[in-house]
């Protein structure tokens, strides 16, 4: 099991991603957000191809909290289906990893 996850999620706009990612941060289930500035998104949606601009949280936690801030994002988001996408870290700076460890455990 990875030590640590980093968690992609779209957002509607800057608005609902500074929401989402200062609730994860409170509530310790994230170590940290970046919100990456707005981004094209193209995608198939109840049979339509669609466009929209987005905003993108990249969100720093570990495995073990990763059911509850995921379910934190879903009961806070506005879409029908918010993307969540969490991924192992492979490897990385160990005093990284301990540092987000040490803020959501």
């Amino acid at each position: 099991m990875a030590d640590a996850l980093v968690v992609f999620c779209t957002c509607e706009n800057q608005s609902q991603a500074q929401h989402i990612a200062e609730a994860l941060i409170e509530s310790r289930l994230a170590a940290c957000v970046n919100i990456l500035p707005p981004l094209q998104s193209i995608y198939r949606w109840q049979g339509k191809v669609e466009r929209a601009e987005e905003t993108l949280l990249l969100i720093k936690t570990v495995p073990e909290r990763f059911i509850a801030l995921r379910d934190r994002i879903t009961e806070l988001h506005t879409y029908e289906t918010p993307e969540i996408v969490a991924v192992p870290v492979a490897d990385g700076s160990q005093k990284y990893i301990s540092w987000v460890r040490e803020q959501v455990l």
